[in-house]
């Protein structure tokens, strides 16, 4: 009795110690959009040189240009083409930027294309053809074969686009693509440029984005999805679509886990995801070399692991 008293005790710190550590991780996680408002908005903007600051500057302005090129009756992608109003784009930019959830989004995106560049540099991991994606090219199965060359295509405009800073409107997750043309609305006269808009909303389809193909292609792999849960054999865009399809976790919330000071959660979201300790000190060696994996992560079980997170889940 008296060792069973021990041994809930010790879980109970131990537990204490994790809670206490997500909260940490998620005070700085819900600091990152208001700060951005707060740089963004900045007139000492162009005196910063934070990579990640300048990406999602650029897509806010990125997307604010395709939807008046709509709104004018022109081809979204010709946005970078047109004599835009300056004024009119800046104002409907700063709409833009008043959504926190659209802030929120583009820095996800920024933070996984520098995260996938270092990797690339550091771990020499394709940032577009990882080893996995090669094989479910060469599958058998026509369909996944397809599904495959689909997301390579589409992850290869991903690393060009965050490289020219734009956020094509068809890549947004359907909420955030109907409060974008919402916005960039009230900033113009009543009516202007519906029939243009119009055209832009029937183009739309999600499943075509990347984001919608990588999780499809994660969903068809089934048992085999194990396949995807290790790094430098999936790569990134792959392997944080499969944790979170896995877990019924947002994926920028798998994104963001891989960004340094959130080891903590990267650990938790590996265990839940049933990877071993060793298999998670290879994950923390690729994406964090150095960092100290907590070794009561060991101690857990999968399923504590995804009740601590859920748990502790920041606000959306």
């Amino acid at each position: 009795m008296g060792e069973e008293t021990m041994d809930l005790t010790a879980n109970l710190d131990v537990e204490a110690l994790l809670r206490g550590g997500l909260t940490r991780e998620n005070r700085a996680v819900a600091s990152v959009v208001p700060v951005l408002q707060h740089l963004l908005a900045s007139e000492a903007h162009s005196l910063l040189s934070d990579a990640v600051l300048a990406r999602v500057r650029g897509m806010i302005h990125d997307c604010a240009a395709q939807v008046m090129a709509a709104m004018a009756g022109h081809d979204p992608a010709s946005r970078a083409l047109l004599h835009t109003d300056p004024a009119a784009l800046e104002a409907c930019a700063d709409a833009l930027l008043e959504d926190e959830a659209l802030l929120a989004f583009c820095h996800a995106l920024a933070s996984e294309g520098l995260l996938a560049e270092r990797l690339q540099q550091r771990q020499s991991l394709d940032p577009v053809l990882s080893p996995l994606l090669q094989e479910l090219i060469a599958s058998d199965d026509p369909a996944i074969a397809s599904l495959a060359m689909s997301v390579l295509a589409a992850q290869s405009r991903f690393v060009q686009t965050q490289r020219r800073m734009e956020l094509p409107m068809g890549e947004l997750p359907a909420d955030l693509f109907h409060a974008v043309i919402a916005r960039a609305q009230a900033t113009v006269a009543a009516g202007a440029g519906h029939e243009g808009l119009a055209r832009l909303q029937a183009s739309y389809d999600e499943g075509a984005s990347r984001l919608g193909l990588l999780a499809r292609l994660a969903g068809s792999m089934r048992r085999g999805v194990v396949a995807a849960l290790a790094l430098d054999h999936a790569g990134l865009a792959l392997f944080t679509s499969a944790l979170a399809a896995q877990q019924g976790q947002p994926r920028a919330a798998v994104v963001l886990a891989c960004l340094d000071g959130q080891g903590l959660r990267l650990a938790l979201v590996l265990r839940a995801a049933g990877l071993s300790l060793p298999a998670i000190e290879r994950q923390f060696a690729l994406i964090a070399p150095g960092a100290l994996l907590p070794r009561i992560i060991a101690d857990l079980t999968a399923e504590r692991a995804a009740t601590l997170l859920n748990a502790a889940a920041p606000a959306q």
